[in-house]
C-alpha cells in the first residue's frame, strides 16, 4: 500500500527516496547554491492573510474563466521538461489531469511525449510552450507543428537567453537527450525499483524532435531572441499568446502594447537566475503597471492551496503547480497525482472559507 501524501513536502519527500539521486537534483534543483528558491520560499512564508469570521462560506467555488472556459481548479500544470524520468506515462497522467479538471497543461518544448498524442489526451487542454533557440529556424517549425495539431495557446519562455548552472544537476553529468555511464549506472542500480519500471519502458526522450533537420541541444543559446522575434511570431500566431518568465514592469506593460495575451510572471522555478527577485513580491507591481483587466499568470515556488491563494490576492488570474506534480507522480504514480491534486484543492478551498471569501476574485 503506497504511503498517503497529505502534502506537497510529503510528496518530495517520498520522491526523494524513490528516484536516482541524479533525477531528483535535476527536478528539485534551482540556480547557483539556490539562495533564490530559499528567499522566494521565505517571500511565500512572510506573506499574511487575513482571516475574517461570521460570513457565511459555506458554498465555496474553485472555478475561475480562464478565456472563456471555467476551470475546476484555480490551478494548471507549468510545462515541464523530461517528466517521463519521475515516472513512465507522466506526461500522459498530467494531461489526463487536465481533461478531468479543465486546466491548462502545459506542453514543453523538451517533453518526452510529443505534442500531439497529449493535446488529444487532454482533450484540447493544452498550450504549448516554446523556447526560441539558435536561429529560430527550428522553433519556427515547432510553432506550425502546433498549430497543425490543433494547440491554440502558445506560450514563449524568455528568461532563458541561457540555460542556468544548476550544480547539483551538473554534478551528477545530467544531460539532454538523457545519456547513461558508468556513474548514471550506479545511481540506477542502488535505486532498483524505480530502473526496473522506468527504464523497462524505455530511455525517455526529447520526443518533439523528430523532425528532418532540427536537432535540439539544450545548452545552445537562446541569446538571438528579441523584440523583432516576439513580432514574427505575433503576426505568424493567430491563437493566444502568452509570455512567460516576465519580472519587470516595464516589459510587461511593452508585451501589453506588442499585442501579447497574457503574461506569465515566473523566474522559471528559481532554475536560471539565483539573485532574481521573487516573483510573488513582483506580481502586485505587475498588476499595477498593466491594469486591473490584463490577464497576468504566476507560476514558481507554489506549493500549497495557501500559496495559491496568496497568489490571487496579489493580482494572478490563473497559477501554475510544477515540479510537486512530478513528485507524487514519482511517489506513488497516478495515484499519487490525483492524490496531491486534491490536497492542493482541498487546502485551497479550506483557506478562502478562513478569510471568508466563497471564490477566488
Amino acid at each position: 500500500m503506497a504511503p498517503k501524501i497529505h502534502s506537497s513536502e510529503d510528496a518530495r519527500r517520498l520522491a526523494r527516496k524513490r528516484l536516482p539521486w541524479m533525477v531528483f537534483d535535476y527536478i528539485d534543483g534551482a540556480a547557483g547554491a539556490e539562495t533564490g528558491a530559499a528567499r522566494n520560499r521565505a517571500a511565500f512564508d512572510n506573506l499574511e492573510l487575513r482571516p475574517r469570521i461570521l460570513r457565511d462560506v459555506s458554498d465555496r467555488s474553485l472555478s475561475v474563466p480562464l478565456w472563456g472556459k471555467s476551470t475546476k481548479a484555480p490551478f494548471g500544470i507549468s510545462p515541464m521538461g523530461m517528466c517521463n524520468l519521475s515516472g513512465p506515462g507522466a506526461d500522459l497522467m498530467l494531461a489526463r489531469l487536465a481533461a478531468r479538471e479543465n486546466v491548462p497543461l502545459g506542453v514543453s518544448t523538451v517533453a518526452s511525449t510529443a505534442m500531439e498524442p497529449l493535446i488529444e489526451e487532454a482533450e484540447g487542454n493544452a498550450w504549448f510552450q516554446l523556447y526560441f533557440t539558435g536561429d529560430g529556424t527550428g522553433t519556427f517549425k515547432l510553432v506550425e507543428r502546433a498549430k497543425a495539431a490543433g494547440y491554440e495557446t502558445i506560450v514563449l519562455t524568455v528568461d532563458v537567453a541561457e540555460v542556468g548552472r544548476r550544480p547539483r544537476e551538473l554534478r551528477h553529468g545530467f544531460t539532454m537527450p538523457f545519456k547513461i555511464g558508468p556513474k548514471q549506472f550506479i545511481d540506477f542500480a542502488l535505486h532498483p525499483r524505480w530502473s526496473l519500471t522506468s527504464l523497462f519502458a524505455g530511455k525517455p526522450q526529447m520526443a518533439n524532435f523528430d523532425m528532418d533537420g532540427y536537432d535540439f541541444d539544450r545548452t545552445e543559446s537562446r541569446a538571438r531572441a528579441d523584440w523583432d522575434t516576439l513580432t514574427r511570431l505575433r503576426d505568424m500566431w493567430s491563437g493566444k499568446l502568452v509570455v512567460k518568465g516576465v519580472l519587470d514592469a516595464d516589459d510587461a506593460v511593452a508585451l501589453q502594447r506588442a499585442g501579447v495575451d497574457a503574461v506569465q510572471v515566473s523566474s522559471h522555478g528559481c532554475r536560471q537566475l539565483e539573485s532574481a527577485p521573487s516573483p510573488i513580491l513582483k506580481l502586485a507591481e505587475i498588476r499595477a503597471a498593466v491594469g486591473p483587466d490584463y490577464p497576468l499568470f504566476f507560476d514558481t515556488g507554489l506549493r500549497s492551496g495557501e500559496d495559491v491563494v496568496k497568489a490571487y490576492g496579489q493580482g494572478a488570474n490563473f497559477a501554475f503547480f510544477g515540479r510537486v506534480l512530478q513528485f507524487a507522480i514519482a511517489a506513488a504514480g497516478e495515484d499519487g497525482l490525483k492524490e496531491l491534486w486534491s490536497v492542493l484543492k482541498t487546502e485551497t478551498s479550506i483557506t478562502l472559507a478562513q478569510i471568508g471569501k466563497t471564490k477566488l476574485d
